[in-house]
């Protein structure tokens, strides 16, 4: 757990509530037959994390704040107030999914669970240093395990599974597009590329107050190999179980003709009684490790990019006298998420004009992190790779046809 990062933190997070719903209608609606986007999912999402970690390591500053050096003010300012907005919204959806599975697991009011998993992870943010908390989020990462027994208490025709990821039966249509949408928009989203910019800059001052390898290049060789490392071993984890959500869901709910799901904790509740109580419990467990994971990255991955943006003093290591600023939005993203389960807004409808909004700023986001990890001027000697372009360019275009598609009206 020592030699492991932001690369895997990021990972999991990325499997949030709102994302464990998106695998789990999968699942629910098409069965095996929606298998085969995890596996091409993986290196395009692992290809865009890495860039943004080694930008994060080089230059010794997060993706907001090399944005600001590179761009004209008005790029940085429309990205990060659609960011912040989309991760409000996330937010919101991710702890009423919590309080929900809180509720079905303790028999506890759901808006009572979800105040205390708020606070809860303010207070850890904004009072626990970071070299500390990092602690907690990584041990947390093993909750995403829980998925990967679900499959040990069902049955699993395995030589499907095999078949239907390499050759599904799926019919071209509107409902088949749009949840290649959601899948690919749930697995690729913003606030991931600036929470592992920034993390790595956080991880740099951290261990030792190093410098950015375009100050002192020495520790280049092992800091960039512990970084594509970290990056690709993360994001295998979090698509493979991502892979397993939506296995778990098609091997139980599908066949069962339970094929509408709108949260993951409907998910957890419809398995109860087809697979048992052990599998419920196991997947509800899952959704509670890593929606306590997520929320802290939503929130602080807009704090990050506001705090950049804005040059004021941040980072989860300081204490909040020292960064007022940074951990004011921290408190705002969360509390406004918690006031939004109190309003005329129901979670999904947070959750879908959240995808809407990653959608529209993962496209120009990812072809601006393309340009400054091929530019010399910030990357010095260590630019980006041909063929980590290249996997980022082919991401950049299916993002691209994915939020054309999720614009069309119908």
């Amino acid at each position: 757990m020592a030699r492991v990062g932001p690369g895997l933190i990021t990972g999991v997070a990325d499997d949030d509530p709102s994302g464990i719903a998106t695998y789990s209608q999968a699942g629910a609606q098409f069965g095996l037959n929606m298998l085969w986007t995890m596996p091409l999912a993986f290196p395009l999402m692992a290809a865009v994390q890495a860039m943004c970690a080694n930008l994060g390591r080089v230059t010794g500053k997060g993706l907001a704040a090399n944005i600001k050096d590179a761009f004209p003010p008005s790029v940085l300012r429309g990205v990060v107030l659609l960011l912040l907005i989309a991760n409000m919204l996330n937010i919101a959806a991710d702890v009423a999914a919590m309080g929900e599975v809180a509720e079905l697991v303790s028999g506890i009011d759901r808006h009572l669970m979800t105040a205390c998993f708020v606070f809860g992870t303010l207070l850890l943010q904004v009072f626990v240093p970071y070299h500390r908390y990092v602690f907690f989020l990584k041990w947390l990462t093993l909750s995403l395990l829980a998925y990967a027994a679900v499959l040990f208490t069902v049955h699993v025709p395995w030589r499907d599974v095999a078949l239907r990821t390499l050759w599904p039966h799926l019919t071209l249509n509107g409902n088949a597009a749009a949840m290649v949408v959601g899948v690919f928009g749930t697995t690729i989203s913003p606030y991931l590329f600036f929470w592992q910019a920034s993390e790595e800059v956080e991880d740099m001052h951290a261990h030792g107050g190093g410098v950015a390898l375009t100050a002192d290049a020495r520790a280049a060789i092992p800091e960039l190999r512990r970084i594509r490392w970290d990056t690709w071993s993360g994001m295998f984890y979090s698509d493979l179980t991502a892979f397993f959500i939506m296995l778990a869901t098609a091997v139980t709910l599908h066949p069962a003709g339970v094929t509408d799901i709108n949260t993951a904790a409907q998910a957890a509740s419809a398995l109860r009684p087809l697979a048992g109580h052990f599998a419920s419990l196991l997947f509800a467990a899952g959704i509670l490790g890593v929606g306590l994971i997520g929320v802290p990255v939503l929130a602080g991955s807009g704090a990050y990019a506001l705090a950049e943006s804005m040059s004021w003093h941040e980072g989860l290591e300081r204490k909040l006298r020292d960064a007022r600023g940074f951990y004011a939005v921290i408190g705002v993203s969360v509390l406004a998420a918690l006031a939004l389960q109190y309003s005329p807004i129901s979670p999904m409808k947070a959750l879908f004009w959240s995808a809407v909004i990653n959608g529209a700023v993962a496209v120009p986001l990812m072809v601006v992190i393309m340009i400054l990890v091929s530019r010399k001027s910030v990357m010095g000697a260590f630019t980006a790779s041909r063929s980590m372009l290249a996997l980022g360019s082919i991401a950049t275009l299916i993002m691209g046809v994915a939020a054309v598609l999720m614009l069309l009206p119908g």
